[in-house]
């Protein structure tokens, strides 16, 4: 792996944790109900993002 995936992966990384606590967040605040759904949904495509620059 390169510096540039490596550093790709750090930051993708540090989005998913702080996308982690903004859905906890939202889940303590139910004003707007898709939001949790949106945030999930953005999560899971960073993850699968890491998961495909792992593999590579």
């Amino acid at each position: 792996m390169d510096k540039k995936a490596k550093k790709k992966l750090e930051v993708l990384r540090k989005k998913s944790q702080n996308l982690q606590q903004q859905i906890a967040g939202a889940k303590q605040q139910t004003d707007e109900p898709d939001e949790v759904e949106k945030l999930e949904k953005e999560l899971a495509d960073i993850k699968a993002e890491i998961e495909k620059l792992k593999n590579s």
